[in-house]
């Protein structure tokens, strides 16, 4: 049984830091290492499955990319749908859309417009809270979309770059769930 010590021993194990990447004076938190290894694959899984059931979410965003490979086996370990939030441009069909500003410029994501309800709770999963601002246009999208938010859960906080404070203003009295901060 993992038990939450245990769990953030694991995860951090797997976590491999990779000096000056993308830029130089970034250490990226490369978190392929962990995805490859089924036992702490598999652990992160269902913490974050766990998550999705406490929060009473019925469906899952995974925010792209790296928040499809967390979210998607998230979804299918509570039972519940999985809606992906891609870049703008990617989704067929009719979409809402949500622009964001990034440290140098500004992004855009979409969601299907039909793929969440007034009846959803929706749970945000994605691989690590940096500045928040993708995560905080995610939830702008959810409640445009008439879902009512369950939350937010990432493997990994960074929490000098202060994401959370830019995020609780969104998230409304949701929880903000990470498994791991550094």
């Amino acid at each position: 049984m993992t038990t939450p010590d245990n769990l953030t021993e694991l995860l951090l194990s797997r976590i491999r830091d990779v000096r000056d990447h993308p830029t130089p004076g970034v250490v990226f938190k490369d978190i392929t290492p962990l995805l490859a290894d089924p036992e702490a694959f598999g652990a992160l899984t269902d913490a974050l499955a766990g998550i999705a059931k406490d929060t009473g979410a019925t469906k899952v965003v995974g925010l792209e990319a790296r928040g499809f490979i967390l979210g998607a086996p998230v979804a299918l370990r509570a039972g519940l749908g999985f809606i992906p939030v891609r870049k703008a441009g990617k989704l067929p069909g009719a979409t809402l859309s949500q622009s964001y500003d990034l440290e140098y410029g500004s992004a855009e994501i979409e969601i299907h417009a039909e793929d969440l309800t007034a009846d959803d709770r929706v749970l945000v999963v994605d691989d690590v809270l940096a500045t928040g601002g993708t995560a905080e246009a995610s939830l702008q999208l959810i409640r445009r979309a008439g879902a009512r938010t369950a939350g937010v859960a990432v493997l990994m906080e960074l929490g000098f770059l202060d994401g959370r404070a830019r995020l609780e203003p969104a998230l409304e009295g949701a929880p903000l769930h990470a498994l791991i901060t550094v």
